[in-house]
């Protein structure tokens, strides 16, 4: 089956240069774009609630760009002034400057790992008497909670925000040669919105072994699976997927 067609269920990129718009120009495939869910904060009433009081804790741990979001969001809306002395671990050099938004990032303590959060690990090592807050969705990985308690941390994890599936009536239906997965609530939206769905020649391809996995639990064939050492980018595994299948058609 030649490749014509694909749907990415995240948001469209925000630059015109993108590598999704890449790979539509050198495979000359379509590609569309789709949020299956969506992003939903706890109020501050729920978070409240927790009993969780962000000025006890010294340091805190992102993973993610919508964690810092959230964190400073909460305290904003609870009037928590955010101490100078905090320190911010980052699992990423990306998340670490995205910072930048909400802080001046010079003057604070700001340590990165480059993505993993085994390396992470190991630069908080040095820390390890701080007290650690850890926001996460509602729907995450146990790697990292699980991963503190077998190091001995002290910390706690804060539900900030949720993950909710998308409406996705106004799709219609899914007639895409390709649908691209970036969580295990991705592969929960498409069942949610059509519960009848047939895999049939569609191809599937997803980011991460827990989205894999709840490919799998579904039922559904898994054709496309990033990253891997080839291909560590989903675009990278759907280029040479795509080159593949389509240079015999």
């Amino acid at each position: 089956m030649k490749i014509k067609t694909i749907l990415i269920t995240q948001p469209e990129p925000a630059t015109i240069k993108s590598p999704y718009s890449e790979l539509a120009e050198s495979t000359s495939v379509k590609i569309d774009f789709k949020p299956f869910t969506q992003i939903e904060g706890v109020t501050a009433r729920e978070f409240r609630q927790t009993r969780i009081h962000i000025n006890e804790y010294t340091a805190i741990l992102f993973n993610s760009r919508t964690a810092i979001d959230h964190f400073f969001r909460i305290a904003q809306e609870l009037r928590v002034t955010i101490p100078d002395s905090l320190k911010y671990f980052c699992n990423s050099e990306s998340t670490a400057f995205y910072l930048q938004k909400y802080i001046v990032y010079r003057k604070r303590k700001i340590f990165h790992a480059n993505g993993s959060i085994i390396d992470l690990l190991d630069i908080m090592k040095k820390h390890k008497e701080e007290r650690f807050l850890v926001p996460l969705s509602d729907i995450h990985s146990q790697e990292i909670p699980r991963l503190l308690e077998k190091g001995g941390y002290n910390f706690t994890t804060a539900i900030l925000y949720r993950t909710i599936c998308s409406d996705l009536q106004d799709l219609k239906d899914i007639n895409y040669d390709i649908l691209v997965f970036f969580s295990p609530s991705g592969i929960k939206s498409l069942l949610q919105n059509f519960p009848d769905f047939k895999q049939n020649d569609t191809k599937i391809a997803c980011f991460g072994t827990s989205t894999a996995q709840a490919v799998r639990e579904a039922g559904l064939t898994l054709n496309i699976e990033a990253p891997t050492p080839e291909a560590p980018s989903m675009t990278m595994a759907l280029e040479q997927y795509i080159k593949n299948m389509n240079k015999s058609k």
